[in-house]
């Protein structure tokens, strides 16, 4: 124990570094920033990630000509868009569910994420907590532990600099989500829409039908039911947008070294 003191002592400006990237990573990431989390528990996994990452990483760091606190912003900006990318695609979710919440009558049914304490639709929260339990069944998270270390290797301490091709990766990212999210609710869309044609057909031929009155629960009904049956498919899909988060992330990390 003491041998591992004494070697932070000697590497103590490369551990705070660390420390900032590894930081930055918990600051955002799903999972990792959740607010059920008690956040001495979150710094003190932070602190022991980056005492491992200090002493089994062969990681240097020069500041003769850089001053430190621009490395410490340069290290807690690649922490924070390695997070923003991973919740960035977690959001596919939300949208998600806020398509099918307005189509069958959830648009004004809010609940509190406990996450970030914010209103959040009811059935995309309903998804994400799903997709949140998947991802720790896969260790989803231990992927993003790893793509964390192996970010040493694409974007050394001191080597970040924010380019025009990350802005883009970025609104790319947040894109991808929507354009995903709306997607993966379009079944269900389709549905409540032949649902309303139904309605508007029985409000023709039966007009002493109050339509508003049935027409809610009908469509709340039949929504429930199609989220039931899709139920079993959900797992591949989010496997689906688990492996594309990965892939763009180390997208992120392989672009510096192209450049």
């Amino acid at each position: 124990m003491g041998n591992i003191f004494e070697l932070l002592f000697n590497k103590y400006e490369l551990f705070l570094l660390v420390l900032v990237r590894t930081s930055g990573i918990f600051l955002i990431s799903p999972f990792f920033s959740s607010q059920n989390v008690p956040n001495t528990l979150k710094a003190g996994f932070s602190f022991m990630i980056s005492v491992l990452i200090t002493l089994t990483l062969d990681i240097n760091v020069s500041l003769e000509y850089t001053s430190f606190t621009v490395l410490v912003v340069k290290e807690l900006m690649v922490g924070l868009l390695i997070g923003f990318i991973s919740y960035g695609f977690f959001s596919t979710f939300y949208v998600m569910g806020q398509i099918i919440d307005m189509k069958i009558g959830f648009g004004m049914v809010n609940v509190i994420d406990p996450q970030h304490k914010v209103q959040v639709p009811l059935m995309g929260n309903f998804y994400y907590i799903l997709a949140f339990l998947l991802l720790l069944s896969i260790n989803g998270h231990h992927t993003i532990l790893k793509a964390l270390v192996d970010s040493y290797e694409f974007i050394p301490i001191g080597k970040f600099s924010f380019k025009e091709d990350i802005a883009m990766m970025l609104i790319n990212v947040l894109s991808k989500s929507f354009i995903t999210g709306f997607k993966l609710s379009t079944p269900i869309i389709a549905i409540i829409l032949l649902t309303d044609l139904l309605l508007g057909i029985l409000a023709r031929t039966i007009p002493q039908m109050n339509v508003f009155v049935v027409g809610m629960p009908l469509k709340i009904l039949i929504g429930l039911i199609v989220i039931s049956v899709s139920i079993p498919i959900f797992y591949a899909i989010s496997t689906g947008i688990f492996n594309e988060t990965i892939e763009e992330i180390y997208n992120f990390l392989k672009s510096f070294v192209e450049g």
